[in-house]
């Protein structure tokens, strides 16, 4: 084992000079990634009406509600399946190296987004083509950032650095709406353009700036184990984006044979899985992690609240955009934009929060943030189920921004707490299965969300939508096939900003007296006719997210007693890789575990003789 007089003043061969300030670079980059990567998440969903247009498409035209669905689905979609796979790989083969490769996927894809020139069903399906595209470059970013980090800093500020991190990764699908709302009326190019430049700097600096500082486990692939989850979690995804969609007789599709067949299917394979994975030599992800206590309920913490947090975003839209901001004088036209502005709180919530409960998480643990962060949100979210449907603002906003502050106080520690429990040389996989569980959560969301919305509103709206239309002169028997029509139409709808009674009524507006026909299609007939029916739709929606926050946090609660000191929980792989990258000065171009880390160490509950540690630790300048 080399001296701390070596290690400090003589570097050995293939080692490169790094400085200081290398934790920092490797903090900036990652978060520029991810911020990138989660924007492009959420921008196009406040731009799809403009997206649609240029195209020449109507998205919810008979056949077309598909290409809507993977629109805003499939970045999500690809980058749940991907994640755990690329993390992995950069296990193996080097995590900035796979981080630089996701960064320059990502710009590519970009850049051919920005140059669609295709029209109608071509166009549609070229955006979807390289918005998954996109997915693949953003898995790259998220299966490998975290671990990057964590690799360059020392436990004792990975909860600042992780909380600094998180910011990115969740105010990135604030900060989207907001530019989808304002560069989408503009020009509909301008929503992929804008991460082209973002993308080619950041491509160039990762390229140059970061380098592997973490502990590099040589391995073989584990190719049954991509292939049984990477098809088993595409074939629960895709069941559940098309059980959105409306089967036969019903409002949606979950009795579809295809759906059933997809949603099982799937569920089979992820347990074939699983018991793949308790047998092969080098897996895909070892599933003894979820032995480590705090890394398993940190995850179902991790899954529950987001959970709760990813159908609430579109449930908030379609409030604003359907009913509130009509009522409040602004066209159908104008609501994707100002839903965006308006729900600014929620992301300054966020912002409060999420960097003070990393910093504090260093001193005083996880357990009183994530816990306290669930119970803020649960309570918020039963305050809302009860909020009029034509609220104050001010009750709103200060709602959403509290909401916001308990997903803050929660994401950063949650995620430390998982990172530092786990072996360095296992850190690029419990990465990107973290990400797995939060983006296929958030997958997981819309349908939970969308499917109880729909029966709130099945059970009301099709008796108050015909009361008012024959209200107004519609005849029956138009009045009663369009109120029978698939609840998820309205909702999509008001989702994208069109007016939804001039969606149903199409022909039928003929029929009606020039008086009732601006009436039934003006600003207040569709807010007031679905006030109480969308009142019950978004109790029984947020209903399941209170009960998905208390679940995160009794989760939060058993992942064990805080330590005392995140130092104590430090391998000797990372405690070298910090030490290198931190107070000598010096980065090894490879690390490998050492032999002697199995001596002292056990890889999953991190026990060891404190000899054998003092006696390789250098002694740090900090």
């Amino acid at each position: 084992m080399t001296s701390d007089s070596t290690v400090e003043r003589e570097p050995a061969a293939g080692v490169r000079a790094l400085g200081p300030r290398y934790k920092w670079i490797a903090l900036s980059n990652t978060t520029l990634g991810v911020l990138m990567a989660t924007i492009n998440q959420s921008i196009v969903l406040i731009a799809l009406p403009d997206i649609f247009r240029g195209i020449g498409l109507n998205p919810l035209g008979a056949g077309n509600t598909s290409y809507l669905l993977w629109m805003f689905m499939g970045f999500m979609v690809v980058t749940a399946v991907l994640v755990v796979s690329f993390g992995r790989l950069g296990d193996m083969f080097g995590r900035v190296r796979m981080y630089n490769m996701g960064f320059a996927v990502f710009t590519l894809a970009s850049i051919m987004l920005t140059v669609t020139w295709q029209h109608g069903v071509a166009g549609a399906l070229w955006l979807i083509i390289w918005r998954i595209v996109q997915g693949i470059g953003g898995a790259f970013l998220f299966a490998n950032s975290t671990a990057i980090l964590t690799d360059a800093f020392p436990a004792r500020q990975r909860g600042t650095a992780l909380g600094l991190n998180s910011i990115a990764a969740i105010a990135g699908s604030f900060i989207g709406l907001i530019l989808g709302g304002v560069l989408g009326p503009a020009n509909w190019h301008l929503v992929f353009l804008v991460s082209a430049p973002i993308g080619l700097f950041g491509t160039v600096w990762a390229y140059f700036m970061l380098h592997d500082t973490g502990v590099r486990k040589h391995a073989k692939m584990d190719w049954w184990g991509n292939i049984l989850f990477g098809v088993g979690l595409i074939s629960v995804l895709v069941g559940i984006t098309y059980g959105l969609q409306p089967y036969g007789g019903s409002a949606m599709g979950w009795t579809n044979p295809d759906v059933l067949a997809a949603l099982i299917g799937g569920v089979v394979l992820l347990i074939v899985f699983v018991i793949v994975e308790n047998k092969v030599a080098e897996p895909l992800f070892r599933m003894s992690l979820f032995k480590i206590r705090p890394f398993a309920y940190g995850n179902i913490a991790n899954l529950a609240l987001a959970m709760s947090r990813g159908g609430m975003q579109f449930m908030l839209i379609i409030w604003l955009q359907g009913i509130w901001l009509p009522l409040h004088g602004y066209s159908f036209s104008q609501t994707p934009l100002w839903a965006g502005i308006y729900l600014i709180p929620l992301t300054i919530g966020f912002l409060v929060s999420a960097p003070l409960s990393g910093v504090l998480f260093d001193r005083y643990g996880a357990k009183r943030f994530t816990v306290g962060g669930c119970l803020i949100s649960a309570v918020t979210f039963l305050i809302l189920a009860f909020l009029p449907v034509n609220f104050d603002y001010w009750q709103f906003a200060l709602l959403i921004a509290v909401n916001g502050f308990g997903t803050g106080l929660f994401a950063s520690p949650n995620r430390a707490e998982m990172m530092n429990s786990v072996p360095a040389d296992s850190r690029g996989a419990a990465g990107g299965m973290i990400a797995t569980f939060q983006n296929s959560a958030s997958v997981l969301s819309i349908g939970i969300f969308f499917s109880l919305m729909v029966t709130g509103l099945a059970s009301s709206l099709p008796r108050t939508l015909f009361a008012g239309l024959t209200a107004q002169g519609v005849p029956s028997a138009s009045a009663a096939t369009i109120s029978h029509l698939p609840p998820i139409g309205v909702l999509f709808a008001a989702f994208l900003g069109y007016n939804p009674m001039q969606q149903l009524l199409g022909p039928a507006l003929a029929h009606l007296t020039p008086l009732h026909a601006a009436y039934v299609i003006g600003r207040q007939f569709f807010p007031h006719l679905i006030t109480g029916p969308f009142h019950d739709g978004i109790g029984i929606a947020f209903g399941f997210a209170i009960a998905a926050c208390i679940v995160a946090a009794i989760a939060s609660a058993l992942t064990g007693r805080d330590a005392a000191s995140a130092d104590e929980r430090e391998s000797l792989g990372s405690e070298l890789a910090a030490v290198a990258a931190e107070a000598t000065g010096y980065e090894p171009s490879e690390l490998v575990v050492p032999d002697m880390v199995k001596d002292y160490e056990s890889p999953i509950r991190g026990e060891r003789d404190e000899s054998a540690e003092r006696a390789a630790r250098p002694q740090s300048r900090e």
